[in-house]
């Protein structure tokens, strides 16, 4: 008798869609950059982990939004879903010497339901701590930004880290899952409106 065919080991986490465009009312100019952020178990198999967009000025109406349309595509595997992708968004534009500094950081998880998503993301900058570093910083056209954008996605010494609200940027995913039940995950179908804040335990359960 031929041996049974052997369950999977991996489940995949497919992602693409776009980062589709932005808000930020005090500057125009503006490209983006992003990376994604994964637990020591995920392994990227296909797309792009990483990329820039193309410079953006912004629309001519009411609204003045800044639209980039960057795709985005990544295939994943894993065994576990501990530390389930986030992707970090990081923004750049030109100050008032030309040089390219930061408009702003954010990161959000890639839903963990299969299906269409859109999320809005709010955008900050750090801040200097003192009104002389601020003036030092704009004389020199230097601002404060992480040597790695990749910290905004882990919580440990944000705390401490002096932080302004500044511009959103709105990405739509499209998420498809193989084998996750076959290893005995449940991706529950209460879809959670803002992943980046609920646990990852509220949503996906271990039969």
């Amino acid at each position: 008798m031929a041996a049974a065919a052997a369950g999977p080991t991996v489940f995949l986490l497919m992602v693409n869609g776009q980062i589709e465009s932005a808000q930020f009312p005090e500057y125009d100019e503006l490209y983006c950059k992003y990376c994604f952020v994964y637990g020591h178990d995920w392994a990227p198999t296909a797309g792009l982990e990483e990329g820039i967009s193309q410079i953006t000025s912004k629309n001519r109406d009411a609204q003045q939004t800044l639209v980039w349309n960057f795709p985005i595509d990544i295939t994943f595997k894993s065994t576990n879903p501990y530390g389930w992708p986030q992707i970090v968004l990081s923004v750049y534009g030109p100050d008032i010497f030309g040089n390219d500094v930061v408009r702003g950081y954010g990161a959000v998880h890639v839903p963990f339901t299969p299906g269409s998503h859109r999320r809005t993301i709010p955008m900050f900058v750090p801040e200097s701590t003192s009104k002389l570093q601020k003036l030092t910083s704009w004389l020199m056209g230097r601002r404060p930004e992480f040597t790695d954008p990749k910290v905004v996605a882990q919580g440990e010494g944000r705390e401490v880290t002096t932080v302004r609200s500044q511009g959103f940027v709105t990405i739509s995913f499209n998420v498809v899952t193989k084998d996750m039940k076959k290893l005995g995950y449940d991706v529950s179908s209460t879809d959670m409106q803002n992943p980046s804040i609920v646990s990852l335990t509220d949503g996906i359960q271990k039969y």
